[in-house]
């Protein structure tokens, strides 16, 4: 859970995996079939003559030989740093601190997610209306670069349960992790169904 954007995302390594998979079809066919394999080589020895052509248009001096030959590392370089740059400023993504608490004479207290989710087992223990649960924290960038944090749970509801009983559920355990943690926190609430769900036996309500 983080600024970037999810569609772009999946675009690009779609589009990684496509080059990927043609160029493993390619390499595979190339040893298996003659034909493709002299085709293979035409295409690396008009692309080999394409780029002699093209050093041959910006000289320099050995051992580089052209400028295309320093220009062409340089622009790769640049891509990879700001590559790099854009991904560190995203920041954000899933955690293992559920918060942490900075205190400038005592130090920080972080409190870690597992303990987060063995409260929440507790609190289930002998419920009839939620067959599982999980807990996970995010942090993320706010407006003016400020860092948010905060936690999502989800929860697989009994097969025949009452939404209106788990919905309040959910809000006494929100309410009752505001109380661990002593602060209010951002809280992301989610209610499935599932296999699991499914494979479990009804819930019956007089």
């Amino acid at each position: 859970m983080n600024h970037t954007n999810r569609a772009l995302n999946r675009f690009f390594l779609a589009a990684t995996g496509l080059v990927l998979l043609a160029a493993g079809t390619l390499t595979a066919g190339a040893g298996m079939d003659a034909g493709i394999r002299d085709r293979w080589s035409s295409v690396s020895t008009n692309l080999l003559g394409g780029w002699r052509n093209l050093r041959g248009t910006a000289p320099l001096q050995e051992p580089l030989g052209s400028w295309w030959a320093l220009a062409v590392p340089a622009v790769l370089l640049l891509g990879a740093a700001a590559s790099i740059m854009w991904l560190a400023r995203q920041g954000g993504g899933r955690t293992s601190e559920a918060a942490r608490q900075r205190d400038p004479e005592l130090g920080d207290t972080a409190v870690d997610i597992s303990y987060l989710e063995s409260a929440v087992e507790a609190a289930l223990e002998g419920n009839r209306a939620v067959v599982g649960s999980s807990v996970s924290a995010w942090r993320g960038r706010g407006r003016r670069r400020t860092t948010t944090q905060g936690l999502r749970i989800t929860l697989q509801a009994r097969r025949g349960a009452s939404p209106r009983e788990v919905a309040d559920l959910a809000e006494a355990l929100v309410t009752g992790i505001e109380a661990l943690l002593g602060h209010r926190t951002t809280v992301l609430v989610r209610i499935a169904g599932g296999t699991r769900t499914r494979l479990a036996g009804a819930h019956r309500t007089s």
